[in-house]
């Protein structure tokens, strides 16, 4: 029982043993990406689950720095895995559903080859004189393996950090022999500030007496202080300043007393000679060394442009997914990611899951309804079976989108399906859980892409098998490029947002066509409620807050939107007012009479670059049905 104090995403790893380790021996050479080549190749990897007849439900899933083949445990009676809080039966990697496929990497140090392995030129370990390797030299030997086991197409290659990186790769090296790619809490390339630690570790290490130039295997003792060392320094990264805190400065000058050389004054001292003591009893520092420079050396392009061209030649679908306190794999170089693959019209689900627990949160049950609950969805959607239900997880303000604005169907959902061409790329903006994207896609629509903030809200999309990205409306859409949307859609959202007419502006940049619904506030009702009982107006659907909780920052009526629309030079190419509570359209005096509006809108063409839109004539209402109140 590891004592709380020291508790981590590594405790539950050891040096036992890999009772279901699987060997394979590959007796033909590797030629290295970066020059040289290894004559012969060992792998060790463990398959969970069954492979089905079809061969299509194989995940082949990535570890990072310090992990292995041991990903979960078989058995109650196994040691647990690295990741076993989201891998096994029913899980949310099911093993039950899935042919989970792990390997230790090539540079590894738990029976794939890597610097303690044997050298069958001088009949020693490689040590020191292990080459440099790739992350692309990685996924190509899991490609051998992957062959081996008579797989084709892998249903989805998943994996965090470095496994991330290895993910990714199998994107771009093999883009048609994977039908997903699931990313988490990783990068195109490291900061500087990352590389810089792994550079005082790798020093850590070969300044060590004991490294004597990476032979060390047959010395009295190796260089385990340095590596010791290295890994602190590691997990200080994968923490968070939140976590430390809580953890430690309760008890700042109370740590515990663990038998080390190393200073323990402080409890976060303790802790990290524990950490220390523990990682170099199961790894070896050669390893460490190759494996740390192996993913310093990852890079996929300084700038956008240079990401976009690597990423260009995935075609598979991705679901990318960072975490709000990793500041070692910081979420906006997830988001560099996910931008890059819009830009390239790829389909994408991107999320930055609210956490406390850093660069470690992808190991650990903090959130793990969501970014598990996101891993199991999409899973399911690659091959079509992603449920309908959207699970109590919901937020409640996002629940509103499931049900109606009054009742149970959304009038207004039904009036945007008729107003949308049917062979129409769309973009929905707020799109809430997905309700109406999940509707269009059964309509046909091949193209759709919904843009939301609310991370239970993008766990609702996932469940319906729709893409989302996670981003603030307020900060525009300049990851999408102009006209890359047939159709944006800005569905009860208008009145909430603070920037509206950058909001405007850009879905009018980014679609041919924009259709936006909102609330009347000059309805008549409200109109009453304020007039007549002196209160400020509050009925069902979007008009239920009290004043001081109300999410809507923003009154428009009917006349007001109309009047906007003429001053910044919007064409309106079509309107349809609508009576919620009475399921009818409005035409008599609608700025009295309809509680939403619905705008189809384009861009006024001033100087010929405006893009033509498609006819609208069969949307707009004869000019008598248009009178206002």
């Amino acid at each position: 029982m590891v004592d709380p104090e020291f508790d981590s995403s590594d405790s539950i790893r050891s040096r036992q043993p890999l009772r279901h380790a699987q060997q394979i021996d590959f007796d033909i050479p590797l030629t290295l990406e970066l020059g040289g080549a290894l004559p012969e190749i060992s792998v060790t990897f463990e398959t969970y689950g069954t492979l089905n007849a079809r061969r299509d439900n194989a995940v082949l899933i990535c570890h990072a720095i310090s992990g292995d083949s041991h990903v979960a445990r078989h058995a109650d009676d196994d040691e647990p895995g690295w990741w076993d809080i989201l891998v096994g039966p029913g899980k949310w990697i099911d093993t039950q559903r899935y042919f989970v496929v792990c390997q230790n990497v090539l540079g590894g140090c738990r029976g794939t080859t890597g610097p303690n392995s044997i050298n069958p030129r001088s009949h020693r370990p490689y040590g020191a004189d292990f080459p440099a390797i790739t992350v692309a030299d990685m996924v190509e030997v899991q490609r051998w393996v992957i062959d081996h086991l008579g797989i084709e197409t892998l249903h989805a290659v998943i994996g965090g950090s470095l496994g991330g990186h290895q993910a990714i790769t199998w994107s771009i090296r093999h883009p048609h022999r994977i039908r997903a790619c699931v990313a988490l809490a990783t990068s195109p390339r490291l900061t500087s500030q990352a590389v810089a630690f792994d550079v005082v570790g790798r020093n850590a290490i070969m300044q060590d007496p004991g490294y004597l130039r990476g032979q060390y295997y047959d010395a009295e003792r190796g260089p385990d202080v340095g590596l010791a060392l290295a890994r602190m320094l590691a997990h200080i990264t994968y923490l968070s300043r939140d976590t430390m805190t809580e953890k430690f400065d309760p008890g700042r000058l109370k740590p515990k007393d663990i038998p080390t050389a190393f200073e323990k004054k402080f409890s976060v001292g303790s802790y990290l000679a524990y950490q220390g003591h523990k990682f170099v009893e199961r790894f070896d520092a050669n390893s460490y060394v190759t494996l740390s420079m192996t993913m310093d050396l990852f890079d996929l392009g300084e700038t956008a442009e240079q990401l976009r061209d690597a990423l260009a030649v995935s075609s598979c679908r991705w679901l990318v997914i960072s975490f709000t306190s990793d500041w070692l794999f910081p979420p906006e170089q997830s988001r560099d990611i996910a931008e890059a693959l819009i830009a390239n019209n790829r389909s994408v689900t991107c999320c930055n899951v609210e956490t406390r627990g850093g660069h470690d949160s992808f190991l650990l049950e903090e959130k793990i309804d969501i970014y598990g609950g996101l891993v199991r969805a999409f899973l399911a959607s690659i091959d079509g079976s992603a449920g309908t239900s959207v699970p109590a997880v919901i937020s409640a303000r996002q629940a509103g989108d499931a049900t109606s604005i009054f009742h149970a169907q959304r009038l207004d959902y039904e009036k945007l399906l008729e107003l949308i061409p049917r062979d129409a790329s769309i973009l929905d903006l707020g799109c809430g859980s997905g309700v109406l994207l999940e509707r269009l896609r059964q309509r046909g629509h091949s193209r759709l892409l919904g843009i939301e903030l609310d991370e239970r809200a993008i766990l609702g999309c996932a469940q319906r098998g729709v893409d989302v990205i996670q981003r603030d409306l307020e900060r525009g859409l300049s990851p999408l490029t102009a006209g890359q949307f047939d159709v944006v859609v800005l569905s009860q959202t208008l009145q909430s947002v603070t920037q509206t007419e950058l909001i405007l502006d850009e879905m009018l940049r980014v679609g041919r066509l924009g259709i936006v619904s909102f609330p009347n506030f000059a309805y008549h009702k409200l109109r009453k409620m304020l007039a007549d009982d002196g209160r400020s107006p509050k009925a069902g659907g979007p008009y239920s807050f009290e004043w001081w909780n109300t999410p809507n920052r923003r009154f428009p009526s009917i006349l007001d939107f109309e009047d906007f629309c003429e001053r910044k030079g919007i064409d309106v190419q079509g309107r349809v007012h609508l009576d919620t509570e009475s399921d009818r359209i409005v035409t008599n005096e609608p700025n009295l009479n309809a509680d939403v509006a619905i705008f189809v809108l384009s861009r006024r063409a001033t100087d010929g670059l405006c893009p033509p839109v498609r006819s609208v004539r069969a949307w707009r209402r004869k000019p008598d049905d248009e009178s206002s109140g």
